[in-house]
């Protein structure tokens, strides 16, 4: 599994890209997704408040996305938030894709067998 992070307004240390990783391996590494991407941000700056984004966002194959968005007061937490909400979306996506992959079948009547013809079945003996 491939995780692209990106942060805009604070600053990507080692310990929070390895804890974005090893919270998603957790949360969404059964489903073994080809690509996740995780956009971190600090929107309000330096002013304070509710105000940090965590962002996912989920390829799956077939070119369906899944993405989840979470803001809190503390940054860690946005990221747990957001990797539940993620595995839940995650879980109820491909529920739904296994429940309508079957063709339906067509429920017309079968068409009848015609009887083969008695004289021209079997040779004369």
């Amino acid at each position: 599994m491939h995780i692209a992070i990106q942060s805009n307004g604070l600053v990507l240390t080692e310990g929070l890209r390895a804890y974005v990783h090893r919270r998603l391996k957790t949360s969404v590494g059964w489903a073994l997704t080809r690509r996740l991407a995780v956009w971190l941000s600090d929107i309000n700056g330096p002013r304070g408040g509710r105000d940090k984004r965590c962002k996912i966002q989920i390829s799956l194959d077939h070119g369906k996305t899944v993405v989840i968005e979470n803001t809190e007061e503390d940054l860690y937490v946005a990221i747990d938030r957001a990797a539940d909400r993620a595995d839940r979306a995650l879980a109820r996506e491909l529920a739904r894709r296994r429940a309508f992959t079957h063709e339906k079948l067509d429920m017309a009547e079968p068409p009848e067998l015609s009887e083969p013809a008695a004289d021209s079945a079997r040779p004369d003996t």
